[in-house]
């Protein structure tokens, strides 16, 4: 139900973007996830971008304490949380200062007036109050309402202390926007009763603080405001809202299953990839165990022992967290041990933007381990896609006895679509078999077990400590091939660096698909996060007339073997990159192709606008010259 009063005005609008910024304690990431739901049940297509403040920790009204969300919803298949909003709801003057320069030109601007105090104002970098003067607001529609006053007021009859309703202030915010632009009630209340369940105070409060931001629409005569966004056309099924480390999450499970072996996550807790050790944490049932580690290096090494001994061992991290991982990733690849190793990048170096989103962890994944230690890797394109992504990254890790880098990112990590839940029973089972039995004769005739025979695609055998007979020796230190035993000789080192690298060239990946104008000269070469940005912003260029063509990489290393086919006879190849070119470094060493990066290290993703221009202006100088 849509809450639509009878003869009400209400404009119908294929989609909108909508941004909520506040301090980091005003609860925009909440509001902006209640909205989502809100729209999901409606049956909107939708994205969205969660923009963790920098400083989680930022003194109240700072600009390094702005939190914002930003979601578009929409009634058609869309790839991104959208550019530029049409509407943002500032809470106070630091969210206005940092964000409004977002918002597009005669955009709708909400504020919580209250806010706009000279203390706040000061913090903000304000010298002057932009609601009553300057020109800070001129080209918007400006909705100034007393949020924390009304909350106060709607809350004062429920023995709520003035300083507990001010709390609220989000849910006036989240009721006004959900009377603007019609959505559900119903999924905010029962939310609301589940969340606060027992402690009646605060879910009489945030009702009533969300019916009065709901009942303000309506009363101070904002009827030329309210719009609503029908449902998209989306397949028939069971969808839920999922973001990316659910996604992932999920994907161990389900591999797990698919491989019949148990799961153990050895991990230690770092922004943004702890949300993964918390979700498997929930899953015991399905035979997950979790270990929080006191260190990154005790995370791997925990989760390579569980390999060892037979379960499906993943580590979780960020990029600073595999610079510490990187000797055990080495020790993984020498004992030919199959692992995942999960990298959810965040802007660096060091510790460097822990909230904010980056991709250039790409080299580091390719060559950053002592000795030539290659690994494969796999990169998630969206959110609900990090799911195939775990399964296929377990897959490769588990068939071909190898650690696998798994990539994804704050962006993905955090944000959130719609996900049409798989049919369980369609997923591929991942079949491993270890060694019970001898595998070798000896000169003396006897048997015995080698585990480092091969099979055609030179994966070892693999015995599980404890099967009887089989004792072999481990560690790592170079071992001869065939036997394992210990070997200090030139040749066999030699050997087995060739042996390591071609393991990792017969593995098996789908060929690339191109997609937009196959005879296109221009050809975008995306990995990673940048999927939804480019694929909106090509069929923006397409639309103006130009070919162009889009290939998106999910297996870096090795790359799908028809790449080089597919590159070959592109005049123009353009590598979007939140990094300042490490796959076009990697596509110009591997196929002596002439690859262009288009760099974004902000610690924000690419909107679609920003790559259409940057196309456009390529596409359109190279046609004049």
């Amino acid at each position: 139900m849509t809450d639509l009063e009878e003869g009400s005005k209400v404009e119908a609008v294929d989609r909108v973007i909508i941004r909520f910024a506040g301090d980091s304690g005003d609860g925009m990431q909440l509001t902006g996830d209640r909205f989502t739901t809100a729209s999901a049940v409606h049956g909107n297509d939708l994205a969205t971008f969660p923009d963790y403040p920098a400083e989680i920790r930022a003194p109240a009204g700072s600009l390094a304490g702005v939190s914002a969300f930003q979601v578009q919803i929409s009634d058609h298949d869309i790839m991104t949380p959208g550019d530029a909003p049409e509407v943002m709801v500032a809470m106070n003057p630091a969210a206005l200062k940092s964000d409004l320069h977002l918002l597009i030109p005669g955009g709708t601007l909400i504020v919580n007036q209250d806010t706009f105090e000279e203390r706040n104002l000061t913090k903000a970098g304000y010298d002057y109050n932009p609601l009553e003067e300057g020109e800070d607001l001129e080209g918007y529609r400006t909705i100034s309402v007393p949020m924390t006053s009304l909350t106060k007021e709607a809350c004062k009859d429920l023995g709520v202390k003035p300083r507990d309703a001010e709390r609220s202030k989000n849910f006036f915010a989240l009721g006004l926007v959900s009377w603007m632009y019609s959505r559900p009630t119903e999924p905010t209340f029962e939310w609301i009763d589940e969340r606060f369940a027992g402690k009646e105070q605060i879910i009489s409060a945030n009702k009533a603080a969300f019916s009065a931001g709901h009942v303000y629409g309506e009363s101070a005569e904002l009827g030329d405001q309210r719009v609503v966004v029908k449902a998209a056309p989306l397949a028939s099924g069971t969808y839920t809202n999922i973001n990316g480390n659910t996604a992932l999450s999920w994907g161990l499970i389900a591999a797990s299953q698919l491989s019949d072996l148990p799961l153990f996550l050895g991990s230690y807790p770092i922004t943004p990839a702890s949300d993964i050790l918390h979700e498997l944490a929930k899953h015991k049932a399905f035979g997950v165990t979790t270990f929080q580690a006191e260190d990154e290096i005790a995370a791997v090494g925990a989760a390579l022992g569980a390999s060892y001994g037979g379960h499906l061992g993943i580590t979780t991290t960020s990029g600073p967290g595999i610079a510490l991982k990187s000797e055990t990733m080495g020790l993984a690849i020498s004992l030919e041990l199959p692992l995942v190793v999960i990298n959810i990048q965040r802007g660096g170096p060091s510790t460097g933007l822990p909230t904010k989103t980056e991709a250039a962890d790409l080299l580091m994944a390719m060559y950053g381990r002592h000795g030539e230690s290659p690994l494969p890797i796999v990169a998630a394109q969206t959110p609900s896609e990090c799911f195939f992504a775990a399964i296929e990254a377990c897959r490769i890790a588990l068939t071909h006895r190898t650690p696998v880098m798994l990539l994804s990112d704050g962006y993905l990590a955090n944000g959130s679509e719609p996900w049409l839940l798989p049919d369980v029973d369609g997923l591929e089972p991942i079949n491993v078999e270890y060694a019970t039995e001898f595998n070798h004769i000896r000169e003396d005739g006897e048997a015995d077990y080698w585990p480092y025979l091969r099979d055609e695609k030179l994966v070892r055998s693999m015995a599980i400590p404890g099967t009887p007979d089989l004792m072999h020796r481990i560690g790592g230190i170079e071992k001869e091939d065939g036997s394992g035993n210990i070997s200090y000789d030139p040749a066999n080192h030699s050997r087995m660096v060739e042996i390591r690298a071609e393991r990792i060239k017969r593995i098996d990946v789908p060929d690339v698909e191109v997609v937009g104008d196959p005879d296109a000269e221009v050809l975008i070469v995306g990995w990673g996060s940048t999927w939804g940005s480019i694929t909106s912003a090509l069929g923006r260029v397409r639309s103006t007339g130009h070919k162009v063509a889009h290939v998106h990489l999910t297996h870096l290393n090795p790359f799908p073997k028809n790449l080089g086919d597919v590159l070959k006879g592109r005049n123009h190849i353009l590598v979007p990159e939140m990094n300042t070119g490490q796959l076009s470094l990697m596509l110009r060493a591997e196929y002596l192709v002439d690859a262009k990066p288009i760099s974004k290290v902000a610690g924000q993703p690419f909107t679609a606008g920003e790559l259409e221009q940057t196309i456009l202006n390529y596409v359109e100088e190279k046609s004049t010259t």
